[in-house]
């Protein structure tokens, strides 16, 4: 009896630990926190930037109010960069930051009903019921607004950065009807405030960042291994699925859809298995394009892939220099990364060395990436456009942002008739004072499946 309560016991703990998402499966695959770490991880983190960096960023931007304000729901891109892990936010949500300048301390100031862990003060005491007299929520931010008299209010409403453009047009009329035509006057789009905000990382923030990427390529490199693929049986869409699963299993959040493509085939093969039947064949380069949240924090990853033929050792020379000349454009990529330059500038900079240096057909389309996955730095060029993208290419680089360094080179493959390849990269990095840094490498070998 007591044996087999023991033979019992180890099978249940096997299977518990079997299925834990926070067991990694081996060695090698990166550290995965508890929810409850990455919550005291986020919190400390979010405290920190406010204490540090928002009076800043109100000076250097001329404001000496920002105004907040959104819904249950449908939560400003903002706001939500402010709160604590796992803040309840229920109905209406008010922040407001006042600078009363001469040195005193920026004043974060909650008009709502969340707790907040002293990140903000909560000035307001909602009413359990509706009193005659007592002070609504919107009254409380008039009240404020007046006893501030501030000459500058930011306000997120935007035409070119959607990070900030939180503010729904309903809920600005509601502000202005509170603060009133005076005040109303001086309400200002804080754009600028609101992408400094988004963008800029503390040196602290950067350690973590390198761990999200990591956990990133760990899972690539394990979609592309033959404890994934079997060739001629899966498909590329099995690859999306086990991946799906896998940070499902961890935990974790998609940045984005996950997209498993062949990106080339044996030209001997085409003729009988067209690259659109989606399974995965011996010959065959592939390419993901994936992205995971954690931490608060996106990544963006493009890598490539072998099947090794029938008696190969190594990946063709002619399918190896397709990833060189992309890692040559990398290279130019990260070198002309200068504060105060214009994604448009950049674009045109690398491009023009590019192409100077030997590069036949570069395409750059590059952007900002931490917070949120396409915001709110500056866009450096478009799969369709490589020549000027607009207001987007005219925000300027700060330092202690995040890019991906999004790319293509096309060359023919002499192994395969000549036929042309477009070997297509994209790995995270910081640009800082000191400089550009990938964060946990990049990819300069192909991943082979034997």
């Amino acid at each position: 009896m007591i044996r087999i309560i023991k033979k019992i016991f180890i099978v249940l703990l096997l299977i518990s630990l079997s299925v834990h998402p926070f067991v990694a499966h081996s060695k090698e695959f990166p550290v995965v926190m508890s929810i409850k770490d990455r919550a005291a991880t986020v919190d400390k983190i979010t405290k920190m930037k406010l204490d540090r960096l928002l009076s800043h960023f109100m000076k250097e931007t001329g404001f000496d109010m920002w105004i907040i304000v959104c819904n249950e729901d449908n939560y400003d891109p903002v706001f939500l960069t402010m709160v604590p892990y796992d803040a309840w936010c229920p109905i209406t949500q008010i922040l407001v930051f006042y600078d009363p300048g001469s040195g005193k301390k920026l004043e974060r100031l909650n008009i709502s009903r969340t707790k907040m862990k002293g990140f903000h003060q909560s000035i307001w005491t909602p009413p359990h019921t509706k009193k005659h007299g007592e002070e609504g929520q919107w009254e409380c931010l008039a009240r404020v607004v007046k006893e501030k008299d501030p000459k500058k209010i930011g306000i997120n409403e935007s035409d070119v950065i959607w990070a900030a453009d939180g503010l729904t047009v309903s809920l600005k009329d509601k502000l202005i009807q509170a603060i009133g035509p005076k005040y109303a006057e001086r309400l200002h789009s804080a754009e600028k405030l609101a992408t400094l905000w988004l963008e800029t990382l503390l040196d602290e923030e950067l350690d973590l960042y390198h761990a999200t990427v990591s956990i990133s390529h760990a899972l690539i490199a394990e979609t592309f291994s033959n404890k994934v693929i079997t060739p001629g049986v899966t498909t590329t869409d099995d690859l999306v699925w086990h991946y799906r699963q896998r940070i499902a299993d961890l935990g974790l959040e998609k940045a984005f859809r996950p997209f498993f493509s062949i990106r080339g085939r044996n030209t001997d093969l085409l003729d009988k298995y067209p690259v659109d039947d989606k399974i995965i064949r011996r010959g065959d380069v592939l390419h993901c394009d994936v992205g995971i949240k954690y931490l608060r924090y996106h990544t963006d990853t493009q890598e490539m892939a072998y099947v090794l033929n029938r008696g190969e050792t190594d990946v063709p020379d002619g399918i190896k220099a397709g990833m060189a000349e992309g890692n040559k454009l990398q290279d130019i990529f990260c070198g002309e990364f200068k504060e105060g330059l214009t994604g448009n500038q950049m674009l045109a900079n690398i491009l023009q060395k590019a192409k100077s240096s030997g590069i036949k057909k570069p395409r750059v389309y590059s952007h900002s990436v931490g917070l949120y996955l396409h915001e709110p730095g500056p866009l450096i060029g478009l799969p369709w456009e490589q020549e000027n993208t607009g207001p987007r290419g005219e925000v300027k680089v700060v330092p202690n942002s995040c890019f991906t360094v999004e790319l293509s080179v096309d060359r023919p493959v002499p192994e395969w008739g000549a036929q042309e390849l477009r070997f297509k990269l994209e790995q995270d990095i910081v640009f800082t004072k000191k400089g550009v840094f990938y964060l946990d490498g990049r990819q300069t070998k192909y991943h082979i499946i034997k």
